[in-house]
């Protein structure tokens, strides 16, 4: 390198030599110099061209879920590189005219300005790839657990802010052990400050260790029902059927009942009773009951041993001796239609059922569709409909005297 500078220092004129010698600045600095500027001015257009190639190759590899998700964050991802490309060529121009001591205030803003965009690249990066493979894992319709991604996220962060208090600390001269063994009381009384927060924080890892809920889960305890939105290190948030956002600390929810609504695969309860009217004839009430049976039994979106049976089988694995599988994974087949109570005015025939579908709209659906075929197989019958009457029977007498008055 330096041979290269000799010969073009040999070509460069003479009055141009005097004036570099003049001004104390060598030839072989002044030629880094202008190489390193012209680097800082091209620095960006290099950036655009490496990042318009690098989107141009992931775009014809965009199967693969890794290609497709880099190609929109190649942006994000480069842009801390450039800026820490341009900080490192800056700080070599600067260190061919000045001699910077390792506890300079210039130096110390340096280094800290390149441990953060070391730092903000790391994050990034990480981000990349556990979006990805999260994505990927939703793809192949693989269980993917939403919150436990965001909580690697989230630890991260902090992971980052520990690193960067700790360089701070050590730039500055701070021995960062005999800090932690002096800490004594004070550390004592930090700790029963931040306790709260560390076991909200041990409760998150046991909420997701456990598996109580997840992200997108509806969910039901003493004082709020919702669908969870996002399983944070110290509390959860959760937004209502209201449309409002609670946040909850996490010990609350971890020593607290929990209702999972969403922790069922296969099966939303329909349960109803029908007044009948009183009758003697036991004969025609079997017979509706039977036929509301297999009306259900056939109906394409109530559940029935039949149709769940080989759902069961795929779930069947050598554990199958210490649960039961139904239980587990949420499925339920239960088909019941009997004469279930009487009151003061008719016959209750229960219904009880549940749908394929899980989800409320389509409940609904099928709830409102069983209604009415039960109610048109009753009036087809000689069963009637009850509903409350009241009859009031008058003595003869009296009835005469109200008619004369």
């Amino acid at each position: 390198m330096e041979s290269i500078i000799d010969k073009i220092e040999s070509f460069a004129p003479l009055a141009f030599s005097k004036a570099l010698e003049f001004l104390h600045i060598e030839f072989q600095t002044f030629f880094l110099f202008v190489i390193y500027v012209l680097l800082l001015l091209s620095l960006k257009k290099i950036f655009s061209i490496i990042k318009r190639y690098s989107q141009f190759t992931l775009f014809f590899n965009r199967e693969n879920i890794y290609s497709r998700f880099l190609y929109y964050r190649v942006e994000k991802i480069a842009r801390p590189l450039y800026y820490l490309v341009f900080l490192s060529i800056l700080k070599n121009i600067l260190g061919l005219f000045y001699t910077v001591d390792s506890h300079h205030t210039l130096d110390v803003v340096l280094f800290f300005l390149e441990l953060a965009l070391i730092l903000w690249a790391f994050y990034e990066i990480f981000k990349f790839f556990l979006y990805a493979t999260l994505n990927k894992k939703i793809k192949e319709q693989v269980d993917a657990r939403r919150e436990l991604f965001i909580f690697l996220l989230n630890i991260v962060k902090i992971s980052i802010v520990l690193v960067v208090v700790t360089a701070i600390l050590f730039k500055m001269g701070v021995d960062i052990a005999s800090l932690v063994a002096s800490l004594g009381v004070g550390g004592i009384i930090i700790g029963f400050s931040a306790k709260d927060v560390l076991v909200n924080f041990f409760d998150s890892i046991r909420l997701i260790s456990e598996d109580a809920f997840r992200q997108g889960d509806w969910i039901e305890t003493k004082e709020f029902e919702g669908f969870v939105t996002e399983l944070g290190l110290t509390s959860t948030k959760i937004r209502t059927f209201a449309n409002a956002q609670i946040t909850i600390p996490n010990s609350k929810l971890a020593n607290d009942y929990i209702i999972n609504w969403s922790k069922r695969l296969i099966g939303r309860r329909i349960k109803f009773k029908i007044p009948i009217q009183y009758s003697v004839n036991g004969a025609e009430i079997d017979r509706v009951t039977e036929e509301i049976y297999q009306m259900l039994r056939s109906h394409p979106d109530i559940v029935n041993p039949d149709n769940v049976k080989h759902l069961i089988e795929s779930k069947m694995t050598y554990e199958n001796g210490l649960f039961n599988i139904e239980d587990k994974f949420g499925v339920r087949s239960t088909l019941l239609v009997y004469v279930d109570s009487v009151d003061s005015y008719s016959l209750k025939i229960l219904v009880y059922a549940f749908s394929v579908s899980i989800n409320w709209k389509e409940w609904l659906r099928v709830k409102q569709d069983v209604l009415k075929k039960v109610i048109t197989i009753v009036e087809k019958s000689e069963l009637n409909l009850a509903y409350p009457t009241q009859s009031i029977y008058l003595k003869e007498a009296q009835v005469k005297r109200e008619t004369l008055s």
